[in-house]
C-alpha cells in the first residue's frame, strides 16, 4: 500500500485538501486527473473531463451534503477510501466518509438496517452472495427501476452497464439489477511455478509418484503434491505443501460456502450455480423456493460429498499447512504465501494478488512472479457441468430505508468509483476487475507477465464459470453465521464432520421454517418439503449423492503452459 498512500498524499496536496476546502468545480477535477489518472483510463482525456463535468453538474443539488458508505477492508476499497473519496468530495462538494470494516461486520450492519429501518449507511459494498436475500425481501432499491425513474437525473449516461463483467451475478430471476459491481476476484489455485518447473524437483516427484508434477486437476493429485513438498527444505526455507485457515470466525464460513462444497462435488450440475441443489446444499423447487438443506428433504448439506469436503479440508490443514494456520482468519491467511514457504494453495482469493506482487520472497528481480494462478482442482464427487469455483462480486447496494436524496448522492459516488475514468487505475491498484474495457486496456497487456496468469484468466471465456453464491439462499446473513459456527466445531475436533453438518443443515432448516411461517418473503420464500427416508433421495438422480467407497481417484495433473495456451 506504500504507493497508494504516497499517491493519496500527492493528490490531497493537488486538490488543496490539506488546507482550505477545495471548490466543487472543474479545477479540482483537472487536478485529480493530472495527479492520479493520467493515461491509465479507458477514456481519452477529453472524455474524462466530460465525465467529470457530468458528475459536477449532477451533484450540484447535493453540494454540502455529508454521506457515509461502507465496505470490507481490501486493497481496492482502501484505494477508494483514501484516494477516490477525497477526490469525489473535492470535485462534487458531496463529503463522503468511506468506512472500512470486516466483511462480517458489513453484513451485520446491513442486517441491522434491514431489521430496524434505521439508515446506518447510505450505501453498502456487499457481496452479490446476498442477491437471493435482496430479491426476496425487497429491502434494497432495484437499480433497474431506480435508474429509469427517481434516479434518472443522477445516473451517468456513460455508466455503460454492458461493459461490466459481473452484472449477471447481481441480477435476480425477475430480470432486475439489484447491485452494481465494484470489485471482483476469483478463487483460483496458486502454486510456485519456479519449484514445479525445477528439473530436479520434477524428476524426484515423477520417481516417487509415477506421474508428472503439474497443476492438479483433481484432489488426489493436490494431496500428493502437498505431501511431497511438506517438510522439504528449498533455498534454506522449510516448505509447507498447502495453505488454508481454520479459526472459528465468520470468514471460516466463506471458506466453505464459497464453492468449496461444489468443488468437492456436493451439489447439482448447473452454471453459474447448481440446480436444484446449490453449493450450500439447499434445494429449491421449480419456483426457486427453498425446500430443504438436509438429505431428508432433498438437500445435500449433510450428504456424503459434504462430509468428504470437510474431512479433506481438516486433514490437509493439519497435515500440510503451517501450524499457525489453524488459528488464522481469511485476512490473516491470505498474505502467507507471499512469505515464500508455501508450495501451493487450493483456494487463493485473487484479491491477495496485490500484496503478493509487493513481496520480494515470491517475485523475481525482473518483476515477474515465481508463482502462477490456475483453475482449482475438483473432488471425487464432482462431475463435468458443475460449478468449478467461486468469484466474489462486491457490489454497491442502496437500501430502501435510505432517504432518497442521500441515496442519490451515494449513487453518484458509487458510479464515480466504478467509472471508466477511474477504473483502470483502480484495477491496477487492487487487481479486482469489473469492466471489460479495463481488462482489455493496453496497460494490462504490458503488465500481464507480472501477474501470474490473472490477466489471461480474466480475458478468457473461462472466467464466467467462476460464480458467487446464487439465488437459492433465502437469507444470507442469518444462514451464513450458521456455517462458521458449525464448521468450526469440525475444524477444532469438537465434533465429527458428519455431526457438525447434521447440526448445520438442521439449523438452516430451522431458519427457513421460520421464514415460511412468517411469510415475509411472500411467494419467493421457503416452502419446506416433508421429511422422508434420505435413501430415497440418495437413490434418485443428482444431489444428494450416495457415498463413494474409495475417494482416492487416479491423480491427474496438467502442464500450466498448456493450460494457459488453451485460454488464449
Amino acid at each position: 500500500m506504500k504507493s497508494n498512500l504516497t499517491t493519496s498524499t500527492a493528490l490531497a496536496l493537488a486538490l488543496g485538501l490539506l488546507g482550505s476546502p477545495a471548490l466543487a468545480d472543474m479545477e479540482a477535477a483537472t487536478a485529480f486527473l493530472d495527479a492520479e489518472i493520467g493515461d491509465q483510463s479507458a477514456l481519452s482525456r477529453e472524455e474524462q473531463e466530460a465525465e467529470m463535468q457530468w458528475f459536477i453538474d449532477a451533484a450540484e443539488p447535493f453540494a454540502g451534503m455529508e454521506i457515509k458508505v461502507v465496505s470490507e477492508t481490501i486493497t481496492t476499497h482502501e484505494y477508494e477510501s483514501q484516494v477516490l473519496a477525497p477526490a469525489f468530495s473535492a470535485i462534487t462538494g458531496i463529503k463522503v466518509t468511506h468506512d472500512l470494516i470486516g466483511e462480517g461486520d458489513v453484513v451485520e450492519k446491513l442486517q441491522t438496517q434491514m431489521q430496524s429501518g434505521e439508515n446506518i449507511y447510505d450505501a453498502y459494498v456487499n457481496d452479490s452472495d446476498l442477491i437471493g436475500t435482496h430479491w426476496r425481501y425487497q429491502q434494497v432499491r432495484n437499480l433497474t427501476d431506480f435508474m429509469a425513474n427517481e434516479g434518472a437525473d443522477v445516473t451517468n449516461p456513460g455508466l455503460d452497464l454492458d461493459d461490466f463483467i459481473g452484472t449477471q451475478f447481481t441480477t435476480a430471476p425477475d430480470g432486475k439489477l439489484y447491485q452494481l459491481p465494484d470489485q471482483q476476484f476469483a478463487n483460483l489455485y496458486w502454486f510456485r511455478y519456479d519449484w514445479f518447473t525445477d528439473p530436479e524437483i520434477m524428476a524426484e516427484f515423477q520417481e516417487q509418484y509415477g506421474y508428472e508434477l503439474g497443476v492438479p486437476v483433481n484432489w488426489s493429485a493436490y494431496e500428493d503434491i502437498a505431501e511431497f513438498f511438506t517438510g522439504r527444505e528449498i533455498d534454506g526455507v522449510e516448505v509447507y505443501g498447502s495453505m488454508d485457515y481454520g479459526k472459528k470466525d465468520p470468514s471460516l464460513g466463506w471458506r466453505y460456502t464459497d464453492a468449496w462444497m461444489s468443488m468437492a462435488g456436493m451439489g447439482d450440475k448447473g452454471e453459474p450455480n447448481g440446480l436444484p441443489v446449490d453449493e450450500w446444499g439447499i434445494r429449491v423447487n421449480e419456483n426457486s423456493q427453498p425446500v430443504g438443506a438436509c438429505m431428508a428433504r432433498g438437500g445435500a448439506a449433510n450428504s456424503p460429498a459434504a462430509v468428504y469436503a470437510v474431512e479433506k479440508a481438516v486433514e490437509w490443514l493439519n497435515k500440510y499447512s503451517p501450524p499457525s494456520a489453524m488459528g488464522m482468519t481469511f485476512s490473516e491467511a491470505g498474505p502467507v504465501p507471499g512469505q515464500g514457504n508455501i508450495a501451493q494453495q487450493m483456494f487463493m482469493y485473487t484479491t491477495f494478488v496485490a500484496p503478493l506482487v509487493d513481496s520480494e520472497a515470491v517475485m523475481n528481480e525482473d518483476g515477474t512472479p515465481k508463482w502462477r494462478l490456475a483453475p482449482s482442482p475438483h473432488g471425487v464427487y464432482w462431475e463435468d457441468g458443475m460449478k468449478v469455483g467461486y468469484q466474489d462480486v462486491g457490489s454497491w447496494t442502496l437500501m430502501q430505508s435510505t432517504p432518497e436524496d442521500r441515496a442519490k448522492a451515494a449513487w453518484l459516488y458509487a458510479q464515480f468509483v466504478t467509472s471508466k475514468t477511474v477504473d483502470v487505475k483502480k484495477a491496477h491498484t487492487g487487481l479486482t476487475f469489473i469492466r471489460e474495457s479495463t481488462i482489455q486496456h493496453d496497460s494490462f497487456s504490458e503488465r500481464a507477465p507480472n501477474l501470474g496468469g490473472l490477466v489471461e484468466f480474466y480475458r478468457s471465456p473461462d472466467r464466467v464459470r467462476w460464480s458467487p453464491t446464487g439465488t437459492n439462499v433465502p437469507d444470507y446473513p442469518k444462514l451464513a453465521q450458521l456455517w462458521w459456527q458449525n464448521i468450526g466445531d469440525a475444524m477444532s475436533g469438537a465434533k465429527s464432520a458428519q455431526d457438525a453438518l447434521d447440526t448445520l443443515c438442521a439449523d438452516m432448516e430451522s431458519v427457513m421454517e421460520r421464514l415460511e411461517r412468517a411469510g415475509i418473503q411472500g411467494d419467493l420464500g421457503p416452502v419446506m418439503n416433508e421429511e422422508k427416508d434420505p435413501q430415497e433421495w440418495l437413490d434418485a438422480e443428482g444431489a444428494p449423492k450416495p457415498a463413494i467407497e474409495d475417494t482416492r481417484e487416479e491423480p491427474q495433473t496438467v502442464s500450466y503452459d498448456e493450460l494457459v495456451s488453451s485460454w488464449q
